[in-house]
């Protein structure tokens, strides 16, 4: 997992977090509607609105003045991938900040020493046993001493790494405590779409926006300000600052991966299934990332936008998408349903506009339908027309 979350993150280098932007002083109107990155040729990929979810209180309020989010900017270097720079991005978890030192300050050395070691042994066996120094082969075939060290040794080392390696991933499923916000990210082929169910349940689509060249008419194009190209999206999820985050993650057709490296964060998005983990972000500032699961044609382009704001700017924004702040402290007792089950949005919806449609029936027992869970047997996704 280290090694997989250190190649996905590659391009980052040590920094400070960009500090939220200050409110601007020309509110626009509402925040644009979402937009499908652009399809190869052929291929209709337009993902659906989020008109089903809760409606925007205050569309022209100024915590909704960029991408449906606080006003703040990509800065270089934070939260994002930077060309020709190498390590890691810079951690702004605690899971990601000891990972980090664990990664410079142990693996790093380890493999070095290692390689290094083997090198020079490697040489020195060239060099001398060569044939010119040795015109008679030895015969000897058993060093007790050697093999006793070549054994024990790998072993030591491989303890030593495990010690901390297992607190990191202990640490990275705990469970979130009381007062968590949740959040729950869903995958489509392609594109994300969020719920809040401890906001009131209110719900974001995100797509990645184009670039100038290939957008339509009455189409907001990708800007500087918006982030790096393949990685700034339409409407940008926002969380707070200091409140511990936990992380839903689940699909509504194939596996996908949500994937922060600033946050440390790695997690599967798999059909029929919730997984969870948890967070806590100790910096304001603008994160990227992208779906780490091989998913589909357009794996590449399901980008991933955080805005990290203060508690209390967080709260003006829920508020100002129409959702509801909880009893502060108390743990969260929202039903999070699979997509598709009973109790989820979609089934609500349609059992409302079934009993609209016929009026109310007798409930008969029956037999639970039988269901299948895998990727190939689930129905294509609303982004994935024309394929």
């Amino acid at each position: 997992m280290a090694a997989g979350l250190a190649l996905a993150s590659l391009g980052g280098v040590a920094g400070h977090a960009a500090q939220p932007a200050s409110t601007p002083t020309n509110t626009p109107a509402a925040a644009p509607a979402p937009q499908a990155a652009a399809a190869p040729g052929g291929v209709s990929n337009t993902a659906p609105t989020t008109s089903a979810a809760t409606p925007t209180a205050n569309p022209s309020s100024p915590e909704l003045a960029m991408d449906g989010a606080p006003a703040m900017t990509a800065k270089p270097m934070i939260g994002q991938p930077t060309d020709g720079l190498f390590g890691l991005q810079p951690q702004v978890t605690k899971n990601g900040q000891f990972a980090h030192w664990m990664h410079n300050s142990i693996l790093v050395p380890t493999i070095t020493i290692i390689s290094l070691f083997v090198l020079a042994l490697l040489f020195w066996v060239s060099f001398r046993y060569r044939k010119a120094r040795n015109p008679v082969a030895s015969k000897t075939s058993h060093n007790t001493v050697i093999e006793i060290i070549w054994t024990l040794a790998p072993v030591v080392i491989l303890v030593l790494i495990a010690v901390p390696s297992i607190g990191l991933l202990q640490a990275q499923f705990k469970p979130a405590p009381s007062g968590a916000v949740t959040l729950k990210a869903i995958g489509n082929q392609w594109y994300w779409t969020y719920q809040y169910p401890d906001n009131g349940g209110f719900e974001i689509t995100a797509n990645m926006l184009k670039e100038k060249g290939e957008v339509a008419a009455g189409e907001r194009a990708r800007t500087d300000a918006d982030g790096p190209a393949l990685l700034a999206t339409d409407n940008r999820i926002v969380l707070p600052v200091g409140v511990p985050i936990r992380l839903i993650t689940t699909s509504n057709d194939v596996i996908h991966s949500w994937a922060v490296p600033a946050f440390w964060i790695k997690l599967d998005a798999i059909p029929g299934r919730l997984n969870e983990t948890s967070f806590t972000i100790d910096k304001p500032g603008l994160y990227f990332g992208q779906c780490s699961e091989l998913c589909g044609a357009r794996h590449g382009y399901m980008p991933i936008a955080v805005e990290a704001v203060p508690p209390a700017e967080y709260a003006a924004w829920v508020r100002a998408k129409g959702g509801t702040m909880p009893t502060p402290g108390k743990a969260s007792d929202k039903v999070i349903p699979q997509p598709g089950a009973d109790g989820s949005a979609a089934k609500v919806e349609e059992a409302a506009e079934t009993a609209n449609a016929t009026g109310p029936v007798e409930n008969v027992t029956t037999a639970a339908p039988a269901t299948t869970q895998g990727a190939t047997s689930n129905p294509a996704g609303a982004g994935n027309a024309g394929l």
